[in-house]
């Protein structure tokens, strides 16, 4: 019996939550799910289904799931990427890095090079973290995923103790404080954390606000940032 084998009869399912139906899972991940018998596509969506929905109220279960879509079909890239993300969130660094690798081999696609770089630098890999962001073709890549390699490879400079590289690096027609785009107030909040970091306090309060004012879905601490550098 090889190692998928034992995986798919030793581990047992966890409960899934009331409700869920096949049907929510998004047209392109049923799509890769075609592959596989129907009444098992359809298990395999539902607990990719309890992963998403379970992440952030309760990441240990939401891991369950994922653990347990891979056992069922561990060939299957939608299936290897929703078990690495769920690891990166729970802070599962070296899981994360597994799948993550696996799906950029099987799709041949960057589109979660800068997770696995960000996984790279939380393990203490800062140089490897800054390689993989020089590997991508930023021009195949969509903006959003092009603002994160260039966070994340600030991010490892800064590990570095490249603090001024870090800062520079940020800089760039899209760090313009007038723009409104989705990634826009995570690159004005990066930009402001390193300004913070190498002491220009007062640029880093103002990119902080520019941040706030972008942050239309409160995903940051970008306005108690600002007014903590601004009582110093």
């Amino acid at each position: 019996m090889d190692d998928d084998s034992m995986a798919r009869e030793l581990l047992e399912a966890p409960e899934l939550p009331e409700g869920i139906e096949f049907s929510e899972l998004d047209e392109e991940a049923r799509r890769d799910l075609r592959t596989l018998p129907k009444a098992l596509a359809e298990t395999v969506g539902k607990h990719l289904i309890a992963a998403g929905g379970l992440l952030d109220s309760d990441p240990d279960r939401a891991l369950l799931h994922a653990q347990y879509a891979k056992a069922k079909a561990s060939r299957v890239p939608v299936v290897r990427e929703a078990l690495g993300l769920v690891a990166y969130h729970s802070g599962r660094w070296q899981e994360a890095l597994s799948e993550l690798r696996a799906v950029r081999r099987m799709t041949r696609t960057d589109t979660h090079l800068a997770v696995i770089a960000d996984a790279e630098r939380a393990i203490g890999r800062p140089e490897r973290a800054l390689d993989l962001t020089k590997e991508a073709n930023l021009e195949a890549l969509p903006k959003a995923i092009q603002i994160e390699l260039k966070i994340v490879a600030a991010g490892a400079r800064r590990d570095m103790g490249q603090l001024d590289a870090a800062v520079v690096s940020l800089q760039g027609k899209d760090l313009d404080d007038k723009l409104r785009e989705p990634w826009s107030a995570r690159l004005f909040y990066a930009y402001a954390d390193n300004l913070a970091a190498v002491g220009r306090a007062e640029e880093a309060v103002q990119w902080f606000l520019h941040a706030a004012d972008a942050d239309v879905e409160d995903e940051t601490d970008a306005p108690e940032r600002a007014a903590e550098i601004a009582d110093e």
